[in-house]
């Protein structure tokens, strides 16, 4: 029985549009997210490249983005695990989840990331209008206070260390990242793709290539033990709401990234975070953002991720059912892929002479550093390596490395 006066319509053929886009979309975002250091905004850019040439209403192709920025966030973590190369939204979990995979627990880790992407996409969703009405009225004084803010999370940071040595390694850590920040961050070099920049090479640098290096010296991915995951419930939930509302906030302020908002979350959570928690507030705050931000580009008209400049550049109409729809679709799909995927993966890898594998990875990244960069993109990646290998070397934590991010903003005029 219908409502009196309402009329129900299908549009049958929009209907199989949608459904083929966000399919094509989740394809897509899957093969991004396999593919060592890819960072999800060069990807993202490069989508918003090719997508006004795609066939289909502008409003298939937006869902099919949206599908592909959220499965890259599924996705991503499983190279930063089987091989701890990351792009930049899981650059601050990659050495826990390496540490999981090497104790024979990765299939539990990526078990963990999946839990914290697929719980921020549940709580996110009945969260975003409230979030929204909290975030428009608190924006001013948030941008207003934004350097305290950040301030307080680099004092945090170094905090966290333990010893004097490894504070000393973490403040060094965090003026060498920024100095290549604030020196490279907005440089604009000639690169063969167009749609390129100086993330993939700095990002690369400073948390896949320690790994690799130190990677040629171990003994490769240890066999895996079974699935099961070791944390509390209470725990698992109460890191990916903190997650979740992590990714609010990167959602609506202009120039956090997820990786700064996952930075946050570390030094606000009470006590030491395991790195169970680490994997799944991280991948919460990446996933989350690509729901927030659809509601930030709704509510004031201002994209903040790669993936929604190209939604708003398509003028595709913003119809907030149906995106969130491509989303909730787009999310399920990832974490089935993740599951079945990543298990696989591990295998493959271990199953590899490790120092093949860290070599072959290695040559992978300097060819993302020149194909985003060009020759540029190589001497950064090298520099950023340089400055990547100081916590390795004297045993801080890399979320220092971030200072390639936080460092350039707390001096912007």
């Amino acid at each position: 029985m219908g409502l009196p006066g309402v009329t129900p319509v299908v549009d049958l053929q929009l209907t199989c549009f949608l459904l083929a886009a966000i399919s094509a979309g989740t394809a897509l975002g899957t093969a991004t997210g396999l593919v060592p250091g890819l960072h999800a905004n060069n990807v993202a850019l490069v989508l918003a490249s090719v997508a006004a040439g795609l066939p289909g209403p502008p409003l298939a192709i937006a869902a099919a983005m949206l599908a592909a920025g959220v499965a890259h966030t599924f996705l991503n973590a499983i190279p930063a695990l089987a091989i701890g190369v990351p792009d930049a939204e899981m650059a601050v979990s990659a050495l826990p989840g390496h540490r999981l995979v090497r104790n024979g627990r990765g299939r539990e880790a990526i078990r963990l990331s999946v839990l914290g992407s697929a719980l921020a996409v549940v709580v996110a969703v009945p969260l975003a209008i409230p979030i929204t009405g909290l975030m428009l009225r608190g924006y001013p004084l948030i941008v207003a206070n934004l350097r305290v803010i950040l301030a307080v999370v680099v004092v945090g940071m170094l905090a966290m260390e333990h010893t004097r040595r490894s504070r000393a390694a973490g403040a060094l850590t965090f003026f060498g990242a920024a100095a290549l920040g604030w020196g490279f961050l907005d440089a604009d070099p000639a690169a063969p793709l167009a749609a390129g920049g100086v993330l993939a090479p700095l990002f690369a640098g400073l948390f896949g290539a320690p790994i690799l290096l130190e990677a040629m010296r171990g003994g490769g991915v240890p066999p895996q033990g079974d699935a099961a995951i070791c944390t509390r419930p209470s725990a698992v939930g109460a890191t990916a709401l903190a997650g979740t509302i992590a990714g609010a906030v990167v959602g609506y302020l202009p120039g956090i990234s997820a990786a700064i908002a996952a930075v946050a979350v570390l030094v606000a959570m009470p006590g030491d975070i395991s790195d169970r928690g680490y994997l799944i507030a991280t991948s919460g705050v990446d996933t989350a953002n690509s729901i927030f931000a659809l509601f930030a580009l709704w509510a004031i008209g201002s994209p903040r991720t790669g993936v929604l400049v190209g939604v708003d550049r398509l003028g595709a109409p913003l119809n907030i059912p149906i995106l969130i729809a491509s989303v909730l679709l787009a999310g399920g799909l990832s974490a089935a892929v993740t599951l079945t995927v990543g298990d696989r993966y591990l295998s493959v890898v271990g199953s590899i002479d490790h120092r093949i594998v860290a070599g072959a990875v290695l040559a992978l990244l300097v060819g993302i550093s020149f194909l985003f960069a060009g020759a540029l993109g190589i001497g950064l990646f090298v520099a950023a390596t340089c400055v990547g290998m100081i916590p390795v070397r004297f045993g801080a934590f890399r979320v220092h490395c971030m200072g390639v991010l936080i460092g350039p903003m707390l001096l912007a005029t």
